[in-house]
């Protein structure tokens, strides 16, 4: 099988999915990249979950040419091929696309994720960013390819791996990361996050953001170049606990 080592880590990220409670139906995708080959393998559109198999990861170049696979790569494709063109070259491997509930419901608020408490700053370094509205002109247009530019517009002074998620307005998640199982796993942190900024927002609406020198010290005892939070090589670490 041509791209095997890429096709299987999609495979395993891709069925985490459901078990995460990420998705619904078939809304959800990943994506991962082989820098070194310049293609990425990504789940192929709307075939369930429980039938995928290794072989129905569809490879895709930089320049969004199918490169081996014989099924229909995810409509969102062009999205993750825009952010591998962005981030690749900062380290970012696998994108992940859902339309997690509460994350989404901040979406279509247009609202960010504020930062409030360290649960978040574990994560993200500060407040998760929502895009701006796209113009009837990109949404008619490349939609897809479209949805990744407003996104990169929105990291212009962001470094993806401090903050490796979005809101894209009106539509949803995307999160990115180092490896297909950590962007899956980050994207059910941010899941998670935005849900207890709901409920907080819900029981008291003047919540404030945690202070910068509280998020710093939790983000960057996980993430900074001084990081000493969990074992030596990742072993057994956690963002929490």
């Amino acid at each position: 099988m041509q791209y095997a080592a890429i096709r299987e880590e999609a495979l395993a990220a891709n069925l985490l999915l459901p078990k995460t409670g990420l998705v619904d139906l078939t809304f959800g995708n990943v994506s991962v990249f082989d820098a070194a080959a310049g293609v990425f393998a990504i789940k192929p559109s709307g075939v369930p979950y429980e039938k995928l198999r290794a072989e129905d990861m569809v490879v895709v170049d930089l320049d969004g040419k199918i490169v081996s696979g014989s099924l229909r790569p995810s409509s969102d494709t062009p999205t993750h091929r825009r952010l591998f063109l962005a981030f690749g070259s900062r380290g970012v491997r696998s994108v992940v696309h859902t339309h997690s509930r509460a994350a989404v419901a901040f979406a279509q608020a247009g609202a960010d994720i504020p930062c409030l408490g360290t649960t978040h700053a574990d994560h993200f370094h500060g407040p998760v960013p929502v895009t701006r509205a796209m113009s009837p002109v990109e949404v008619a247009g490349d939609y897809e390819w479209e949805t990744g530019n407003v996104i990169a517009e929105c990291f212009a002074s962001l470094d993806p791996l401090d903050m490796p998620a979005v809101l894209v307005r009106n539509h949803g998640p995307f999160v990115w990361n180092t490896t297909g199982l950590k962007a899956v796993e980050y994207a059910q942190a941010l899941e998670i996050v935005a849900d207890m900024a709901l409920r907080t927002l819900s029981l008291n609406p003047r919540a404030t953001p945690a202070p910068d020198h509280l998020i710093d010290k939790h983000f960057l005892r996980k993430h900074g170049a001084k990081a000493y939070y969990g074992q030596s090589g990742g072993a057994g670490a956690s963002p929490q606990g």
